[in-house]
């Protein structure tokens, strides 16, 4: 009895500790700082990392995992990526990052949503809802 509850334990270590870490496939990049700012000249690293904080909030990733991200990443990708379950329909995925998005930016992400909308798209798309140039 107790090895199961042991083997319990351990998946539920296991699982709340995979659960708020990119993928592996994102979480070993370098840093990309630089390619946001080579993509938004004109955006402040303030903007860029509040963003991406917001990004990564809404998709429970940590705040240094947050600076692996590029702008060409697309959001579904990045999204399922971060919460590969099979019993949760894909809305119930993308719904915090609204949520994040309309709250923090006054963006509807269902006015602006495709499915290869990218990460810079996005941004680009909260900075013309801020009044500021995003390129």
């Amino acid at each position: 009895m107790s090895l199961i509850l042991v083997i319990i334990l351990a998946a539920l270590a296991w699982a709340a500790f995979h659960d708020w870490q990119l993928p592996n496939a994102l979480r070993y990049r370098p840093f990309q700082g630089r390619v946001w700012r080579s993509s938004f000249p004109s955006a402040s690293r303030k903007d860029i990392r509040d963003f991406l904080s917001v990004f990564g909030s809404a998709c429970a990733f940590g705040d240094c995992d947050r600076l692996h991200l590029r702008p060409d990443d697309q959001v579904l990708g990045v999204v399922r990526a971060g919460r590969p379950s099979r019993w949760q329909p894909e809305a119930s995925h993308v719904e915090p990052l609204a949520r994040a998005l309309r709250e923090r930016y006054g963006v509807l992400l269902d006015d602006i949503w495709h499915d290869g909308l990218t990460l810079g798209g996005l941004f680009q798309r909260v900075q013309q809802a801020r009044g500021r140039p995003a390129l």
